[in-house]
């Protein structure tokens, strides 16, 4: 059972935001999984809090996808369906290639090099077939900083908010026979039209990595 949460032990930010984090994680490591009844009781006792600040945290999590609250039955973790996958990732396609081939375009030369450095990374992830888990964070990364780069908080928000819907389908995709090297080569092609300023091809490039993740997931 975990300690009891409290003030002292809180970052300067809310109560049910620490909790919401909390279960955020439950949910990505699959220890709530899809389709799951969320008993507050039994959460607010494991983690020594009343139920409201755990209903707020429910409410933010509601407002990311990651859970679906139904009248007089409580909160579920939420189920994604095919059509919900294939929405997710077509919005996601076009939000992150449009940024690469804004970042084609506008980024200095130390963030390419921040951008190439993440990548030369996911290299020696993937040389480790037992590390997929730091893959996956690696990969994550990059995306995240290619957003930053191309400075959209907009775009960047929605695509963060995305990413949270897409990871309750996602933990196995990479686990697929050659996914991790088919992953690689098309980060290697969206850095190398990153690097020569082409925006068409990063874009290109971008929408093709998308695509063929949501083959994976499927």
């Amino acid at each position: 059972m975990n300690a009891p949460l409290s003030p002292q032990n809180l970052k300067q930010r809310a109560l049910y935001e620490d909790v919401a984090e909390l279960l955020r994680d439950k949910i990505f490591n699959h220890q709530l999984v899809a389709g799951a009844w969320i008993d507050e009781l039994k959460i607010a006792a494991e983690y020594g809090i009343s139920r409201t600040p755990l209903r707020e945290a429910l409410k933010v999590l509601a407002t990311e996808g990651l859970v679906t609250m139904k009248v007089r039955r409580g909160a579920y973790v939420t189920e994604v369906n095919e059509k919900d996958l294939r929405d997710v990732f077509h919005l996601m396609a076009v939000l992150e290639a449009d940024a690469a081939g804004t970042v084609a375009q506008t980024a200095t030369d130390q963030q390419l090099q921040e951008l190439d450095a993440l990548h030369q990374q996911l290299e020696k992830a993937a040389k480790d077939r037992k590390d997929h888990l730091r893959f996956f964070k690696l990969n994550e990364a990059f995306h995240v900083k290619l957003l930053a780069v191309a400075n959209n908080k907009w775009a960047g928000q929605i695509v963060a908010d995305l990413r949270k819907v897409m990871k309750l389908n996602r933990a196995q995709s990479l686990l697929k026979a050659g996914r991790i090297e088919e992953s690689l080569a098309e980060h290697a092609a969206v850095m190398a039209a990153l690097k020569s300023r082409n925006a068409f091809a990063a874009q290109a490039a971008m929408r093709a990595h998308i695509d063929s993740g949501l083959e994976a997931a499927g």
